[in-house]
């Protein structure tokens, strides 16, 4: 078992990381620290979650962060909106935005005056003639130091201490790239002398281009980062602001954070619902689709329990708030979805060893291109080996590589939940793609958990309605859960019952009792086997069939009916085991009931395998032998299923089950409707084919334009790469990643 199971996590955000090698360095440096158990560090969320043994080492933890080059701070506790309202990308965003303005103006002149001459000779003529080419180089010279050192100045800031560090990062390698254009050209225009006339060449547009456009991209990066947690930022805004509370006789209206457990909070027509609690007083419907998914507002009288941030729709209430703050149902699900989000998959965790050596491996290439050119190149050599060069570092572009996975999540997990659908663990999205059948607890997950009226067959000389009144008036009397079904479904009828007198129960057999005079008898049928049943043979057979077992019910010593009460199957369960199915998926049942009941169940519904006869402590073992089949996804809701939720390769939690079951889960389907199961399967799906797209596209763009850049398609077709070329490219890289995982907010719910 991890050690770290036992220690509780601590998030911390980050600023200064701009590339996955920049996560592995953080991550080195936390795990260096003594009662550091276990760090994960993510790019997305600039954000570390740590296991501390002695909490009391934050501040060595924090230390261990600047050490490595960047700025460490603990993450707020508070779930308030205020807390969530923004994320530093909305600053970085603001920041970039001003500084690309600024790089782009002083750019643009630049760009134009000297690839215009490059590529129209009569343009060059003209500007040579009208301002000496010294006087231009040096105008060229301001500028681009503008550009390099105002707004480029973050690249050099960072990556040469990095440099020098020996921990070379993203920004070590703009750094390198545009500085060395930077500084040939100054050495061009202050001391050609130094230099073969042949190789008198500027190359301050590179630079300055080189900055602008990876900025341009930092900007745009920033922008699509920020749009990633709009899924939190939504559910951040259904929180209330403020509760109408009863206070000393009167109702006061306080913040949403004054409001305690116990207090009695009055709710008007259209308002939110402030904290969870339990209606006392009322009744109305409320809309909880932000929880649930589901559209229909859901009727609410005395003892139900409300959620804080639903919509109540039409009638006014009282409740007594029972979880308040960090403790409602919304802040949770906004701290699932943010661990879910800051989690890493299996396929990160060997991107990040990659990327760790990218950098070092990136500078090595460009210094060997370097020198193959000086050495073999032509002339002048010096030229082609600093611009090749350039290119090689430039264009190389471990952001989007470490980008890649953690979008995606973020993404994706946040797209989940506004679905009802809770990934408390980002991994459970790559094994649930992995897995190969889906388990499925019987008793409240595919059936509704409590018995219900399913079957009333008359003889023909009695009537429905006659007959359940007469029986649901002696079943009133008792309290065995088949007679609370049958006065239920008594009352649903809006039937009227009758006076009972003489009352008899036998016990293990049946009850007895006169109801307006007529003697009613309810029982089994060894119970009553002084009766004729002769009428009611091919129904006693046709329900053993369906793994059913009648009571009887007899009036005035005459069978007048049989009568099922059984455990329903929900709506949504049949279609819900044919769409997996057609997922290419296997089904299986576990449950308690005998053979013949479970595999009617099994049959009526479509499943695969069935495990009967299982007692609750034997469902570990049930589920491991389903394994045979390959990865197993469980779906439970009651306490007795929290080890097989924890066994399971993934455990899904029905949302209306037991805390116990929800906290043994990887996903939790928020609402109970086991539609849920189709949306967590097509949100995985989705999700690990975009992590793919993304990863095909940031590795196969640097297995591709690296070797381009340093050179290999010259001898054969004379191609070179221009640095600039290489900076828009790694620009876009990293856009397209970020860009190609806000597809996963299109991901639709699964429509039965």
């Amino acid at each position: 078992m991890n050690e770290h199971v036992h220690t509780k996590p601590v998030s911390i955000d980050i600023e200064g990381m701009t590339c996955a090698s920049c996560v592995s360095r953080v991550e080195r440096a936390l795990l260096k620290v003594p009662s550091v158990t276990a760090a994960s560090v993510n790019l997305a969320t600039e954000r570390a979650t740590v296991h501390l043994h002695d909490h009391s080492e934050m501040a060595a933890v924090l230390g261990a962060i600047e050490k490595a080059g960047y700025k460490g701070s603990k993450t707020p506790e508070s779930h308030d909106a205020h807390d969530h309202s923004h994320h530093h990308h909305d600053e970085d965003a603001a920041i970039l935005r001003r500084d690309v303005l600024i790089a782009g103006i002083l750019t643009l002149p630049l760009f134009v005056l000297e690839m215009g001459s490059h590529l129209y000779m009569p343009m060059h003529m003209w500007l040579i003639s009208i301002v000496p080419q010294q006087t231009l180089y040096i105008a060229y010279f301001i500028l681009t130091s503008i550009v390099l050192f105002v707004p480029g100045w973050r690249f050099f800031k960072i990556g040469i201490p990095a440099l020098l560090r020996g921990a070379p990062e993203m920004n070590s390698l703009v750094a390198l790239g545009a500085g060395a254009a930077y500084l040939y050209s100054v050495v061009v225009t202050f001391a050609p002398q130094v230099l073969p006339a042949q190789t008198q060449y500027v190359y301050y547009e590179a630079a300055a281009v080189i900055v602008t456009l990876i900025l341009v991209g930092r900007w745009l990066e920033a922008l699509a980062k920020g749009r990633t947690g709009e899924a939190i930022q939504r559910l951040v805004r259904e929180q209330a602001k403020t509760a109408r509370v009863q206070r000393n006789g009167a109702i006061v209206e306080v913040a949403i954070t004054e409001v305690r457990e116990g207090d009695i909070i009055v709710v008007r027509p259209g308002e939110k619902i402030a904290v969870d609690g339990e209606v006392v007083e009322g009744s109305s419907h409320v809309n909880e689709s932000m929880i649930s998914g589901e559209p229909l507002p859901v009727s609410k009288t005395v003892g139900a329990t409300v959620i804080g941030g639903t919509l109540n729709t039409s009638g006014s209430f009282n409740f007594r708030a029972t979880k308040v703050g960090g403790d409602t149902m919304l802040a949770q699900i906004i701290r699932m979805v943010e661990e879910a989000q800051g989690g890493k998959l299996p396929i990160q965790q060997v991107v990040d060893k990659i990327t760790l050596w990218f950098v070092p491996a990136v500078i090595a290439l460009a210094i060997l291109t370097f020198a193959i050119w000086t050495i073999w190149g032509p002339t002048p050599a010096y030229v082609f080996g600093l611009v090749n060069a350039v290119a090689v570092l430039i264009i190389a572009c471990p952001c989007a590589m470490g980008l890649a996975t953690p979008t995606s999540i973020m993404v994706g997990t946040g797209r989940a939940a506004e679905l009802g659908v809770l990934f408390r663990k980002s991994e459970a999205l790559q094994q649930l793609r992995d897995a190969k059948v889906v388990a499925f607890d019987k008793t409240g997950t595919l059936t509704s958990g409590k018995p219900s009226l399913t079957d009333l067959i008359l003889d023909d000389d009695f009537e429905h309605d006659d007959v359940l009144a007469l029986v649901a008036a002696v079943e009133a009397k008792s309290e065995h859960p088949i007679a609370e079904a049958i006065v239920a479904a008594a009352e649903k009828g809006g039937l009227k019952l009758g006076t009972v007198t003489d009352f008899e129960s036998v016990a293990g057999n049946g009850v007895r009792a006169r109801v307006d005079g007529r003697l009613v008898s309810i029982g089994s049928q060894r119970h009553l086997s002084h009766l004729d049943f002769s009428d009611f043979n091919a129904a006693i057979d046709k329900l053993a069939d369906e793994g059913k077992t009648p009571v009887f019910a007899a009036i005035d010593d005459k069978l007048a009916a049989a009568i099922v009460v059984a455990d329903t199957i929900k709506p949504t369960s049949k279609a819900v085991i044919a769409a997996l199915h057609a997922m290419g998926l296997k089904t299986a049942m576990i449950s308690g009931d005998n053979k013949r009941t479970a595999a009617a169940i099994a049959r009526e519904l479509g499943i695969d395998e069935v495990r009967a006869e299982v007692l609750p402590a034997d469902k570990v073992a049930a589920l491991k032998s389903l394994r045979a089949l390959g990865k197993v996804a469980y779906v439970g809701d009651g306490i007795n299923d929290a080890p097989a939720l924890a066994e399971a390769d993934v455990g899904i939690a029905v949302g209306t089950g037991t805390d116990a079951a929800i906290e043994s889960a990887d996903v939790v389907l928020l609402g109970g409707d086991l539609k849920g199961v189709l949306n967590a399967f097509t949100i995985s799906r989705a999700t690990m084919k975009n992590i793919w797209e993304n990863l095909f596209w940031a590795f196969g763009y640097n297995v591709l334009l690296i070797p381009v850049a340093a050179g290999v398609l010259y001898p054969a077709f004379g191609i070179l790469l221009s640095p600039m070329i290489g900076a828009g490219a790694m620009a876009l890289s990293s856009v397209f990643v970020v860009g190609n995982a806000q597809r996963l907010r299109a991901v639709k719910g699964v429509q039965l």
